[in-house]
């Protein structure tokens, strides 16, 4: 691969393959050749706008094919991008420019005002509409990057604070993309379906890993018609979906499906938050003949673990082994290795690690820490993890999520667990809110499957029955549906702002009982 670049992929197959369907998006595919020339025209364009190497591009763009013109054509320009998830706000978005220094903001129509809300006259920001309609002839001469040059800056929304810009090298991002590559076996006549947006890193490795190997990625706007999906699986012989739980849960619901064949479809990928165990059998039950695979990753190193479709049966709630080419352990807060079965945050090592956070150097060195080598650095997750006697990875939950409560430590995820595995529960989140006597009361918040009905006494006996005292939710409140971030994660702030709500209105009722 000699350190291949990631506008060199498209290169490569545009060269080989010209015809070969690269992109297909709204009823319209691009194909490999058409991509290629695309980009070089857009990459022509920034540059007469004075876009120069190493300089940063944002991109508030939906999935549509002018989204991968716009990628490898700021590549092409020897700049950096940084995906945007079109519904961006606007102190959000002044924010990102101002921290990443962006010379340029392309955006289409739909999102113009926005963009030019942000963008002050003084500035010094160009704003590009119109993909295509920017294009230039020819080739950007003399723009050549390296495998060791920035190759976007990707900003994470985080629990607390402004965004953070995780920065990445071509090296980074090839190395994540071959080594997932390698394990979900991707090759040339793969065909993805991507409803994920492209500003979401699970969403933009769809068409990074698509365009390496040469395959065709199928673009949805979005999940809103989930009958749609099953259509373009059946009609676009999709060979893969990535999706995250929501999508999943949505999926099993819609009645019929179990009894289509969809004989192409041979992996499903999840990430983002770990599949309950009932889910997973469900999904294995609809499609049989598709070889599921659970992963755990954070934009800093992209993918960190997965768990081989063939252990599935046996370790439904692990999220796996280090992909190929790293290694992941776990440490307490000393720094020690620890062993199975204890708890502590998970390390990794190997060459998608990030090169630290765009201007924050503090969090960088929070995150980044000395490696083996002088000059190399390893990731510390900030996630609690276990490991089983055969070295397989089981997430626990965020270091920031755990609660502590009448001075006992509870983690989510073992509640969420017991929740999920009541009748009717659907999805279930675990959050602490400030308590006057127990410092954080544990509450739980439960969405309903599908016609089912819950109620908060029964499922408060569910879980007294399977959980130590101080772990039963001191309140359960049940949702139809539980309110989800842009990239389909379960809101836990939104939830954590709901139950302060729901019992300053008890306090109150409770002082005018009194």
């Amino acid at each position: 691969m000699r350190g291949r670049t990631l506008d060199e992929d498209l290169r490569g197959t545009a060269v080989r393959d010209p015809d070969r369907a690269a992109v297909v998006a709204s009823g319209r595919t691009l194909t490999y050749g058409e991509l290629d020339r695309l980009a070089d025209g857009f990459a022509s364009r920034l540059r007469e706008l004075g876009v120069e190497r190493g300089d940063r591009v944002a991109l508030v763009l939906p999935n549509t094919t002018d989204a991968a013109i716009a990628i490898y054509g700021v590549l092409r320009a020897g700049a950096a991008f940084s995906p945007l998830n079109p519904t961006i706000k606007h102190d959000k978005l002044v924010h990102v420019l101002a921290d990443s220094g962006a010379a340029a903001i392309v955006c289409d129509a739909a999102h113009a005002e926005v963009v030019g809300g942000a963008v002050t006259p003084d500035s010094g920001v160009a704003i590009v509409s119109d993909v295509e309609g920017q294009v230039r002839d020819g080739a950007p001469a003399g723009v050549t990057p390296l495998s060791v040059d920035l190759a976007a800056v990707i900003y994470t929304s985080g629990s607390t604070g402004d965004p953070k810009g995780v920065t990445l090298t071509h090296a980074n991002m090839t190395f994540a993309a071959d080594s997932i590559i390698e394990y979900l076996g991707m090759n040339g006549s793969d065909r993805v379906l991507c409803m994920l947006p492209l500003s979401f890193d699970y969403g933009l490795y769809q068409l990074l890993m698509s365009i390496r190997v040469g395959a065709t990625l199928v673009l949805e706007p979005g999940f809103a018609f989930p009958g749609r999906v099953v259509q373009l699986l059946e009609s676009e012989r999709i060979t893969g979906l990535p999706g995250v739980p929501t999508v999943f849960h949505v999926l099993l619901s819609l009645r019929g499906l179990a009894e289509r064949e969809l004989p192409d479809l041979r992996y499903l990928s999840n990430t983002g938050a770990v599949l309950p165990a009932p889910t997973i059998a469900a999904i294995r039950r609809t499609f049989p003949n598709a070889r599921l695979y659970s992963m755990y990753g954070l934009t800093e190193c992209k993918r960190a673990t997965y768990l081989p479709p063939e252990e599935l049966e046996a370790r439904p709630t692990s999220v796996g082994i280090p992909i190929p080419g790293t290694e992941a352990w776990i440490e307490d807060e000393a720094g020690n290795v620890l062993g199975p079965g204890e708890v502590g945050q998970l390390m990794i090592r190997g060459a998608h690690v990030m090169q630290g956070y765009w201007n924050d150097p503090e969090a960088t060195a929070e995150r980044l820490r000395p490696g083996r080598w002088p000059w190399e650095r390893v990731l510390a997750t900030g996630d609690l993890f276990r490991r089983d006697e055969d070295g397989f990875l089981y997430f626990v939950g965020r270091r920031d999520d755990l609660i502590k409560s009448g001075g006992e430590k509870v983690v989510p995820r073992e509640v969420e667990d017991v929740l999920h595995a009541a009748p009717g529960v659907r999805d279930a989140a675990v959050v602490g809110v400030a308590d006057r006597l127990l410092g954080h009361a544990v509450v739980a918040h439960v969405s309903v499957d599908g016609d089912a009905s819950l109620d908060e006494a029964a499922l408060r006996r569910h879980c007294a029955a399977r959980l130590e005292d101080y772990k039963v939710p001191r309140r359960i409140v049940v949702h139809e549906e539980l309110p989800r971030t842009s990239n389909g994660k379960i809101d836990r702030r939104a939830l954590t702002e709901q139950s302060l709500s729901l019992q300053e209105e008890r306090l109150r009722d409770e002082s005018l009982v009194e």
